[in-house]
């Protein structure tokens, strides 16, 4: 038998398919596993049929419909034109910046953290990311109350985590109590997500709640990621509690997110921050520097301004939106089938359509609250989003962050559409 010569490999009539006859994925499993941000492509859905002259009213994204303050966007124009933003800054964060969040920490929720332990992000969603993938490894839980933002799973996914979902609903409040948590704890339970006020329900936690919860983490050794981002935006007798305020021997095994989006009306400006141990925010930071360098330096400028300054505009802007939480409750639970609790944060209502399933909207009869919000963004020219995007098929999320006259507007549709329901 003569040997094949040097370099080339031995043939075969029985040919036996290698990894390169293998059909190549075009995108790989872990990214293509990763769904649609709901919320999102409900408002740009929105936005395209109102480009498209159809009188859409969106009840979908969860932005403030009021300018960013103008003494922000004025830093922001000072610091666009002075050559220092417009070179590489360090991909932890301007330290003027990191220095204000921790001052703007110890102010607003009482804990006091050192500029080191304070990490810039590319918006708050960022942090959310980058904190999972800072603390996972394959095969870690995460325990993850439902309702639930739509990007804390696929964050906890692309970490290499699975999410165990504790599912509450109106009649608890839309909270998750210490019972349930230890009901899903196990051996391979890392951390907890814990997001107080609550997009999407705007529930808000009472501080012996917090308490509480706190000292399970603490006795079990679970970590706690904490997403503060709606701070600001609480209601009536409800007040916001910092976890590792309330239990601070927690801060050993505690990341705080938060961001300027939501308080400051910054939704495009991209700025958010990660605080936590010295060594979690490291690791981090190492991870940012390969990921995206710093983030951009007029917005965080901008940020700097924002966290520095009076709380004014903010103030204002919490009082409308408590006009418009208690206005969109009236509206919404005078509708039959629709129960609608009153949240005491962030804003968003979150209602029960459960009793509207099944029913038959001139012969069309949705099975789901999905096919229901695409029924009503079809009949009546309104966009909310199902609960199927948050974990909790049933319900619909509206953010009362859009003006007065709109909000009345298109509930007063929501409303005629749900009344024609038939059996």
């Amino acid at each position: 038998m003569s040997s094949a010569p040097s370099g080339t490999a031995p043939t075969s009539s029985a040919s036996t398919p290698g990894p390169s006859d293998r059909p190549r994925r075009r995108v790989s499993a872990r990214i293509g596993g990763i769904g649609e941000s709901a919320t999102l492509a409900v408002d740009a859905k929105a936005k395209a049929l109102k480009a498209a002259g159809v009188p859409v009213i969106g009840f979908g994204a969860g932005e403030p419909d009021f300018p960013t303050p103008e003494p922000i966007v004025q830093a922001a124009i000072a610091a666009a034109a002075d050559p220092v933003n417009h070179r590489y800054t360090p991909a932890a964060g301007l330290p003027v910046l990191r220095e204000a969040v921790a001052a703007k920490t110890a102010r607003d929720s009482g804990w006091a953290v050192s500029a080191g332990q304070v990490l810039i992000t590319n918006g708050g969603k960022q942090a959310v990311y980058q904190a999972f993938a800072t603390l996972l490894d394959p095969g870690d839980e995460v325990i993850l109350p439902a309702p639930y933002w739509t990007t804390y799973p696929e964050a906890i996914a692309l970490a290499g985590g699975e999410t165990v979902v504790v599912p509450t609903d109106e009649t608890s409040g839309y909270r998750a109590t210490v019972e349930q948590l230890e009901a899903v704890r196990t051996p391979r339970t890392k951390a907890l997500l814990f997001c107080s006020p609550s997009n999407p329900t705007g529930a808000v936690y009472p501080p012996e709640e917090v308490e509480a919860i706190g000292r399970w983490a603490l006795e079990h050794g679970v970590w706690v990621i904490t997403d503060e981002i709606y701070e600001h935006l609480v209601y009536g007798d409800a007040r916001f509690s910092s976890m590792p305020v309330v239990v601070p021997e927690l801060a050993d095994i505690c990341v705080v997110l938060n961001g300027v989006a939501k308080t400051y009306a910054m939704t495009g400006w991209r700025v958010g921050w990660m605080i936590g141990p010295s060594d979690v925010i490291t690791a981090a930071t190492n991870l940012q520097s390969h990921l995206s360098s710093n983030v951009c330096n007029v917005a965080q400028r901008a940020a700097l301004a924002a966290v520095t300054g009076p709380l004014d505009a903010v103030a204002e802007m919490r009082a409308a939106f408590d006009r418009r939480r208690r206005r969109m409750v009236e509206l919404l639970s005078a509708i039959p089938g629709v129960s609608c609790p009153e949240p005491e944060g962030a804003f968003y209502v979150y209602p029960s359509v459960q009793a509207l399933l099944g029913k038959s909207f001139d012969g069309v009869r949705p099975e789901t609250s999905a096919e229901l919000a695409a029924l009503v963004l079809d009949r009546a020219q309104v966009a909310v989003v199902p609960g199927e995007a948050f974990g909790t098929p049933g319900y619909f999320r509206l953010s009362y962050a859009l003006g007065d006259a709109d909000l009345e507007t298109g509930v007063g549709r929501l409303a005629e559409f749900l009344r024609s329901a038939q059996d």
